[in-house]
């Protein structure tokens, strides 16, 4: 039954685009250690209008596999939300000029005492783009070894109590679809792995796939 919605057969991919409108000004509202909330004046053409939005230094995330194909999942408090929250490895890109895959192995280092020797990118994604121009990739890391005990990082703040625990990929999927996990970087990557996984692993990226998405530093 046809809604009468004519449809081409020559569609265009569906594919974002770099689309930037002319900014007028440029203002930062808020200076963080981290991040800084900005507010720019843009003209759409038909309007000029004030967008304000968090100045972010990208970030990246590892769904760590092991031989069993279970993923590795840490329990860490989020102040912002007020729950602690399983997720996977991840951390800020906000070392000018590294390479990506070089953060996340530094990431799993430190928080789940891991080196992985085979890396590839798995999916890219923005956070929360009407607010936060955050550009994350998660990376898919397998062959596993564990860093030697006189290397590992001490944490601290919220990662001292970090709780490490190995869960079955289809065990991890079945809890994103229950609701049961909310951290944007585990659903996201969790349900681009088993997908990824059902095709034989065929559509997995290099490590070191292009990545235009992410902000330059200077």
């Amino acid at each position: 039954m046809s809604d009468g919605t004519q449809v081409s057969g020559s569609q265009e991919a569906v594919v974002d685009v770099l689309a930037p409108r002319q900014v007028l000004g440029h203002e930062v509202l808020v200076e963080g250690r981290i991040f800084d909330l900005v507010r720019d004046e843009v003209d759409l053409d038909h309007t000029v209008v004030h967008r304000e939005y968090v100045d972010h230094p990208g970030a990246v995330a590892v769904i760590v596999l092991d031989e069993d194909d279970r993923v590795l999942l840490l329990k860490q408090y989020r102040h912002p939300v007020r729950r602690e929250l399983w997720e996977p490895p991840a951390g800020l890109l906000d070392v000018a000029g590294e390479p990506a895959q070089v953060g996340a192995a530094r990431e799993l280092a430190e928080e789940a005492d891991l080196v992985a020797s085979t890396w590839h990118t798995l999916v890219d994604y923005y956070t929360t783009p009407g607010g936060n121009n955050e550009a994350l990739r998660v990376f898919l890391a397998r062959d596993l070894s564990p860093v030697p005990d006189d290397q590992r990082h001490v944490r601290e703040d919220e990662e001292r109590d970090i709780e490490l625990r190995w869960v079955s990929l289809d065990d991890a999927v079945a809890a994103v679809l229950r609701g049961d996990v909310h951290n944007p970087s585990a659903v996201v990557g969790v349900l681009a792995a088993v997908t990824s996984r059902a095709g034989g692993w065929t559509n997995l990226r290099p490590a070191d796939a292009p990545w235009p998405e992410r902000r330059q530093q200077a």
